[in-house]
């Protein structure tokens, strides 16, 4: 394939995933919308009085970036699991092996849908947050990056997941036992500087916590970890697993039977 040939690949795969999620809004962009509005009602009003100000802002404001990252994470991730395993099961993902597209310009078009989906979602929670809380912009490259590199890390995760997964509830596996205690233990609703030296130094180990960390900086131009650090780690794991995703797409691991 020349490059022109390539492209219009990559971009049919792209524009494929992004109706797919956009054709079904009200299971794939309303359900994070209403959760938010529901985390502001009990976390912002109820508990976030009794809390008070966080990290020199009120407690409403401070979570706003965790929420909108939350979503970002868990969108961008059940994206590609869910395709990717959906051309598995439908056994339609061959007919893309056996074409003349690399294995590449596949796995781009994949994790492209889910940081669309990712950065889709994330602005409307954004929407919904600023109905509740002071929405701020401090640093809008560091959010624009942070939020990019993100999704298409959990977008690259969702297609490693689908690869393994034999059926519908092994998809729901990471999700469920990995993805929402990193989630809920990276900072979201709280800073990491009100936990016992234990806690603190263990919670350092979860990656989710420095992506969650930068995001707030991009808003609220508050850190708990060097802003450094958050781009290294996000970076690294990233490249780590587009060349894993890759390998495996090239041996057809769980993909050819």
């Amino acid at each position: 394939m020349n490059a022109r040939e390539r492209w219009i690949a990559y971009w049919t795969l792209v524009l494929r995933e992004t109706l797919r999620f956009l054709r079904i809004w009200i299971q794939t962009v309303v359900p994070p919308m209403v959760t938010t509005a529901l985390y502001f009602v009990i976390f912002g009003n109820l508990i976030g009085e009794r809390v008070g100000p966080m990290a020199g802002h009120p407690y409403r404001d401070f979570i706003v970036p965790g929420l909108i990252m939350m979503s970002v994470i868990t969108n961008s991730y059940a994206n590609v699991v869910s395709s990717f395993f959906g051309a598995k099961y439908q056994r339609h993902v061959e007919e893309m092996l056996v074409a003349p597209v690399p294995h590449y310009v596949i796995l781009g078009g994949y994790v492209t849908g889910g940081i669309l989906r990712g950065l889709v979602v994330g602005l409307a929670v954004t929407a919904v947050a600023a109905v509740f809380a002071e929405v701020r912009v401090h640093a809008g490259w560091v959010l624009v990056a942070m939020a990019v590199l993100t999704a298409g890390l959990f977008s690259i995760g969702g297609f490693i997941n689908a690869v393994f997964a034999r059926n519908f509830d092994d998809i729901s596996l990471i999700p469920t036992f990995v993805l929402t205690p990193l989630t809920y233990l990276g900072g979201v609703f709280y800073s990491i500087d009100l936990l016992p030296p234990f806690w603190r130094e263990l919670s350092l180990f979860n990656p989710i916590l420095y992506m969650v960390d930068a995001f707030r900086y991009g808003m609220l131009g508050v850190h708990d970890s060097p802003l450094w650090a958050s781009f290294v780690i996000v970076l690294t794991a990233g490249t780590a697993l587009w060349v894993l995703a890759l390998s495996l797409l090239r041996r057809g691991v769980g993909l050819r039977s």
